[in-house]
């Protein structure tokens, strides 16, 4: 399993906005993976997703390596931001926006 935590992390870091997710943006395959794509592109901004149903050990090994249980995960600038709840939230009060904003213009730089 040492590979998938490697290839975890290539992903993490090679993407600046990151969504781990059941099914893909254009046709989610679960209600939470299908709000938090709704929330991220609302901010405008490209991101790129896994599919953790194509890739069963991403999908058991990620909640580890994360020390968080549950899909979907956003990962922004390498950092874990949360699952759903916490993406929906985001994007309600502005923070997702702002942090989408900043990762973009950190990476034009």
């Amino acid at each position: 399993m040492s590979n998938t935590i490697e290839t975890i992390k290539e992903q993490i870091n090679s993407n600046d906005i990151l969504l781990y997710m059941k099914g893909n943006p254009r046709a989610p395959q679960c209600g939470f993976s299908s709000q938090a794509v709704q929330a991220l592109m609302s901010c405008g901004e490209r991101f790129a997703f896994v599919n953790i149903l194509d890739n069963p050990d991403i999908r058991a090994e990620l909640p580890k390596f994360a020390n968080w249980p549950t899909f979907p995960q956003l990962w922004i600038k390498g950092e874990l931001v949360g699952g759903c709840d916490i993406i929906v939230e985001m994007a309600g009060n502005g923070e997702l926006q702002t942090l989408i904003d900043e990762a973009v213009a950190s990476s034009a730089e």
